[in-house]
């Protein structure tokens, strides 16, 4: 029997020419799943500086919510603690790029003292933070 077009034995030259187009296909894929971009999360409770910085010892619990709102993370073993919580991830790696955390204590339902921490200082700055 004898061999027709469709069953004859492809050259390692035509076996290239089908390959070749799938294999720089899968490449540039490859290279795009690298360059996706990722649009930066932000969890918690934003504080503007101003917000902060009106903040004073003797504030009432309503005060206080009036001006930074409710704190995002409410403590259930201590009330007279609030914490608020803010991060950002940013990046392909999703890590956490800038983090800020306020916390108010109360003493007889009135601001006794205010304790900040950031990560990111020279973001701290650019955001207008002191």
């Amino acid at each position: 029997m004898r061999p027709t077009l469709s069953q004859a034995p492809l050259s390692s030259r035509q076996r290239a020419r089908r390959v070749l187009p799938k294999l720089a296909l899968a490449g540039l894929l490859c290279l795009a799943a690298g360059c996706l971009y990722r649009m930066p999360i932000q969890q918690g409770n934003f504080l503007d500086p101003n917000q902060v910085a009106q903040l004073e010892t003797g504030m009432t619990r309503s005060q206080v919510m009036f001006l930074l709102g409710t704190p995002m993370v409410p403590n259930g073993f201590n009330t007279d603690r609030w914490d608020y919580y803010y991060y950002i991830k940013a990046g392909n790696r999703g890590e956490v790029t800038f983090a800020k955390r306020l916390t108010v204590y109360f003493k007889d339902d009135k601001v006794e003292r205010v304790w900040t921490y950031a990560n990111n200082f020279e973001l701290l700055k650019q955001l207008g933070y002191r």
